[in-house]
């Protein structure tokens, strides 16, 4: 499927970015804010922004977002332990 965005030709000037690395950014930095935000795994996430699980993770550390999404209410069980 392919979608298609309307912006400014400016846009990618000030960026410094052809608009093909645009696209692929914009689409990696979704990926990383859904995942975030518990929307999506990171396994479908690496597979919509066009990474391996690997190359993904890396990029959740370049944008300060940790790897691994746990609350501490889900830790309290295995502390009892």
């Amino acid at each position: 499927m392919k979608i298609t965005l309307d912006l400014p030709e400016h846009a990618f000037s000030s960026l410094r970015q052809a608009p093909d690395d645009f696209a692929a950014e914009l689409r990696l930095a979704a990926c990383v804010k859904w995942y975030e935000l518990g929307r999506i795994s990171q396994a479908k996430a690496a597979e919509i922004s066009g990474l391996s699980r690997a190359a993904f993770i890396d990029a959740l550390r370049a944008y300060h977002v940790p790897a691994i999404q746990a609350a501490p209410s889900d830790l309290e069980p295995a502390l009892a332990l």
